[in-house]
């Protein structure tokens, strides 16, 4: 079991009306045991369509997993192309009924059981894996040793039906190797001069261990993945390898476990028993979602406030107006005070202040779309940078920004 196929159906996806987010939790979920994705088709919900996609994926794949096309109606086209293509026929299940009218119990719905009796219709041949969270089950069919499971399209119910039933399925079925992965976060190098500086030490890396360059932001994430069959063993090696980067790149390194940047700030607050708190502007509440997104936030993150409007920076900021009248909205000046003030509002050790113009227009004051002041304050010392970004998008400058000043936050409090 070694390459795996995704199918994604639907027109609502075709349409661009709704994100497919499920490809790439699924992805990441068989990654983690050694399992790798070859091909991601997209398809319409057409019975053709399916069946021409399954025999293509057939070709490419030892393991093929659809999402979406599943519905509670007898003309189901997904479930119809699924039974086609396996020389199959459908028919009530009762132990998939029974689940289903438990669900329903559960709920309070009972009455709606009924109509949504066809979910319990399945192919004949499947194996059937019980959907805890929606009324489509998930099923498998299985030729000459390939495997093929059938999930409904919903993603919170597609992530417990991997996670807990699929993913601990494989590994039992097909004695799958270890997969050990570390991250290590590298900011304040260019990702070329990076790859240059530690060339060497990947060369000699393990024929079990692979590298791989993840740039977000500023940041370079490196992912160092080693494959195996002891998973204590691997940890070590991975370990070995993430110490002989210190002597290479040890000022650069930010982290070498966590992932996501708000995470890792987080564990740098709580380590030092810090508080920030946030005055927002072109970022629009961005700062305050990242760094409430962790269990445990409310140890270090007091509050906040989104001040777009340039009387509520005076009112509740206490932006002195002269500074605004003499430097404009979009300054260093007023950014600084932002953070003067919010750090004084909230009592705070830390404030992380922005203004800036995300677009599509010009600010009020005439500054270009794309600049960005801000501000992080620690106690009594501020910091403020520029960022001109008019390349980006609205949503891309809001979350690029937000994510470079909480970067930024981390490598000051390290290097201090």
């Amino acid at each position: 079991m070694e390459n795996a196929v995704l199918i994604t159906i639907g027109d609502e996806i075709l349409s661009g009306n709704t994100v497919d987010t499920n490809s790439n939790f699924i992805a990441t979920e068989l990654k983690n045991i050694g399992i790798k994705v070859s091909k991601i088709f997209t398809i319409s919900d057409e019975i053709e369509t399916i069946k021409e996609t399954l025999q293509s994926a057939f070709e490419l794949g030892d393991l093929i997993i659809t999402t979406g096309g599943l519905g509670p109606t007898r003309d189901d086209k997904t479930k119809k192309a699924l039974a086609e293509f396996f020389h199959d026929e459908i028919a009530l299940d009762e132990v998939t009924f029974n689940h289903l009218r438990a669900l329903m119990e559960k709920r309070g719905r009972l009455e709606i059981l009924e109509r949504n009796k066809e979910q319990a219709f399945v192919p004949t041949k499947s194996v059937v894996f019980q959907n805890h969270n929606g009324t489509a089950p998930c099923t498998m069919m299985e030729q000459e040793g390939r495997l093929c499971f059938s999930l409904p399209g919903v993603p919170y119910e597609v992530k417990p039906l991997i996670r807990n039933q699929i993913i601990p399925y494989l590994k039992e079925k097909f004695n799958l190797n270890y997969i050990h992965t570390r991250i290590v976060s590298v900011v304040g190098i260019p990702e070329s001069v990076l790859a240059d500086t530690i060339e060497e030490w990947e060369l000699a890396l393990p024929e079990n261990v692979a590298l791989s360059y993840l740039p977000i932001g500023t940041r370079v994430k490196l992912r160092i993945t080693a494959t195996g069959r002891d998973e204590m063993v691997l940890k070590n090696q991975v370990e070995n390898e993430v110490q002989k980067l210190f002597p290479l790149i040890g000022k650069n390194i930010i982290a070498t476990s966590e992932d996501r940047i708000e995470k890792i700030l987080a564990e740098v607050l709580a380590e030092r028993n810090l508080t920030v708190s946030t005055a927002e502007s072109c970022t629009g509440g961005e700062l305050a979602k990242m760094l409430t997104s962790n269990s445990g936030s409310s140890k270090y993150y007091v509050g906040g406030m989104v001040a777009y409007a340039t009387e509520k920076k005076i009112e509740i900021l206490k932006v002195p107006e002269k500074i605004i009248q003499e430097y404009t909205v979009v300054s260093e000046q007023v950014a600084q005070e932002m953070a003067k003030g919010c750090q004084k509002l909230f009592n705070t050790n830390i404030s992380l202040s922005t203004t800036g113009v995300a677009g599509p227009g010009k600010g009020e004051d005439g500054k270009e779309v794309g600049t960005v002041f801000y501000t992080i304050r620690i106690e009594d010392k501020g910091y403020t940078s520029k960022l001109y970004l008019p390349h980006l998008d609205r949503l891309d400058f809001i979350y690029f920004v937000s994510q470079k000043i909480i970067q930024d936050l981390v490598g000051i409090l390290i290097s201090e």
